[in-house]
């Protein structure tokens, strides 16, 4: 692109961006013909993919601003105005404690007011999982959400929920992204005084609250056990400048739960101050509430993401706190849920548990000892609430509990998306049940792997930015599909299973089979001739690479020995990535 079609987009984005922040940034790096900036934010539109938009906080076509919200909220109001009754439509619009959530959505809500759909607007930020739930409690026909999740400080995000409260999947994933990218020119947004005269946008707070605190209150399985033991467990709870503050200590403390949330990261901020990411994956974001939980000699760390749908946990051992992977506690919870409702008489009829491709095969053979049935879905949590309405519309399984391996979870089917606070809610009780009889968290984790052997999970990132990043991601996964490797870390591979057009390839001798029955999803997996399995996949939200490895050992009863074991083998699987991704540039 030359410096003057730069020039011709910029100017034309200056036409249409009424924020002047925004407007100020694309004029000064104008003025500084600054080009190699202006390429970066105008090389390309900021796509609007199957789970919204996602990225830095700007002006410019490539970053996440007032006019690239309005257009794709004209877009979405377009496919409802088409698609939705008139008197079904109604969106319910969230934000997170990011820069600039609350202006985004109450531009979203002006947009969707100029179209005279109406909106329920919440006062301040909420989490995701409340989001999901409001579209549910309030019958709307679509929600959004403002976050960009974990990403740091400098991103924001704009997520679409449908009726049933699901981030939307195919058909109307598709249908809102062509409607999306038809949008040009000038987007109305009407004056929210009008707006709120003519009923079209409804401020709302506690009327969801009190209800989704219930709900999650009412999903303990041990009330009896929460409300005479929950004082003597001590939690150490750590927002991380986001929104499960309130939600999270609100529905503890209903329960009776000692909660000591870290000063210095309880007040919202999207700074995010003390962090560099505000991710409970990585344990950098858990140091001062780790730090904290030593002085006070906690029983349990917790922690969530800005917007709350995912949660991470560490937990004392021997004297030392260890961090507990999403494998793991998904492990973990699913075992205690499924036991204990066994156990009660509270399974229900043909009992189903959800989880993803890439989460760790130890949570299904759990389910499955209690009788339950597994589905495996794609990566992203979407296809999950997908499975829960295809159960309830068929009348054949009833969802139980599902998750996946980046930390997120979903009891019952309040929520159709991951859920931290009812998450947090369980493990809480999940702790207070293994202290009860005498055992630890990570006494209840051998438990598992001793009964199912050990299995551990990695997750390989690369980053890949701009254009050329672009180029790179795809032709490191044309090369991985043209020229599949044999071996992996000096293991023969038996077979690719390629998501893209639902096959599987034996190795050894090229057949293959059309035995995929998933939306079709730029992911590869690699079946390794000892059960491991190595996934390459391209993120849907963030500009990288993941390859997700999960081995097992049969030395469960002995988890030093079997980490050694498998520790070798995650170092192979990393110096192939590096090698695959060397051989195309990057």
């Amino acid at each position: 692109m030359t410096n003057e079609e730069i020039r011709t987009k910029a100017e034309t984005y200056l036409k249409h961006e009424e924020n002047q922040i925004f407007r100020d940034e694309v004029t000064e790096l104008l003025k500084a013909e600054d080009w190699e900036q202006l390429s970066d934010r105008f090389w390309r539109e900021l796509d609007f993919g199957t789970g919204g938009l996602r990225g830095l906080i700007g002006g410019g076509d490539n970053r996440m601003n007032t006019y690239v919200i309005r257009k794709a909220t004209q877009g979405l109001a377009n496919y409802i105005l088409s698609h939705v009754a008139e008197s079904e439509r109604g969106v319910v619009i969230a934000y997170d404690s990011r820069r600039f959530s609350d202006l985004f959505a109450e531009e979203a809500a002006r947009v969707m007011a100029a179209n005279h759909i109406r909106t329920w607007l919440f006062t301040s930020l909420r989490p995701t999982p409340e989001l999901s739930f409001a579209v549910r409690q309030f019958g709307a026909c679509a929600g959004i959400m403002v976050t960009a999740s974990h990403n740091p400080a400098a991103y924001n995000g704009y997520k679409v929920f449908w009726s049933d409260g699901a981030q939307v999947v195919p058909p109307h994933d598709k249908g809102i992204i062509g409607e999306v990218r038809n949008i040009t020119g000038d987007v109305p947004a009407m004056d929210r005084k009008e707006a709120d005269k003519a009923g079209l946008i409804i401020s709302v707070d506690r009327e969801v609250d009190e209800p989704y605190h219930d709900m999650v209150v009412g999903q303990s399985l041990n009330p009896d056990l929460v409300k005479a033991e929950g004082k003597n467990l001590k939690v150490v709870f750590t927002p991380l400048h986001g929104t499960g503050l309130v939600p999270v200590e609100t529905v503890l403390g209903r329960l009776g739960i000692d909660v000591v949330t870290v000063p210095e990261q309880r007040e919202p901020d999207g700074n995010f101050p003390t962090i560099s990411f505000p991710n409970p994956e990585m344990a950098p974001a858990l140091k001062m509430a780790l730090d904290l939980a030593k002085d006070q000699e906690a029983d349990l760390v917790m922690a969530t993401d800005p917007d709350a749908d995912r949660l991470g946990i560490a937990v004392p051992d021997s004297g030392e706190w260890k961090l507990i992977s999403g494998n793991q506690l998904g492990s973990m919870l699913a075992d205690y849920i499924f036991r204990t409702r066994k156990s009660q008489g509270r399974l229900p009829a043909n009992p189903a548990f959800v989880n993803t491709i890439v989460t760790s095969e130890i949570q299904n053979r759990i389910a499955e000892s209690y009788g339950a049935t597994c589905f495996r879905v794609l990566t992203g949590f979407k296809y999950i609430g997908e499975k829960i309405r295809q159960f309830e519309a068929d009348n054949t399984y009833s969802y139980v509990f599902g998750g996946e391996e980046s930390y997120g979870f979903l009891v019952g089917t309040a929520v159709r998306d991951k859920d931290a606070v009812s998450a947090a809610s369980m493990t809480a009780e999940m702790a207070l049940w293994n202290r009860n009889r005498g055992k630890s968290v990570m006494d209840h984790l051998r438990e598992l792997w001793a009964k199912f052997g050990f299995w551990k999970e990695i997750l390989i990132s690369r980053d890949f930015e701009g254009q050329k990043g672009q180029d790179i991601m795809a032709s490191l996964m044309d090369s991985l599909r043209e020229d599949p490797p044999k071996e992996i870390a000096s293991v023969s591979i038996e077979a690719m299973r390629d998501f893209r057009n639902g096959t599987t390839t034996k190795i050894a001798d090229g057949s293959v089979v059309k035995d995929i029955m998933l939306p079709s999803s730029d992911v590869l997996q690699f079946v390794l001739a000892d059960g491991s399995l190595v996934t390459a996949r391209p993120s849907g939200t963030e500009p990288k690479v993941k390859f997700y490895a999960s081995c097992r050992s049969e030395k469960g009863s002995n988890p030093g020995a079997a980490e050694g074991e498998l520790d070798g083998l995650f170092s192979g699987i990393e110096n192939w990535v590096n090698v695959r991704i060397k051989a195309v540039g990057g």
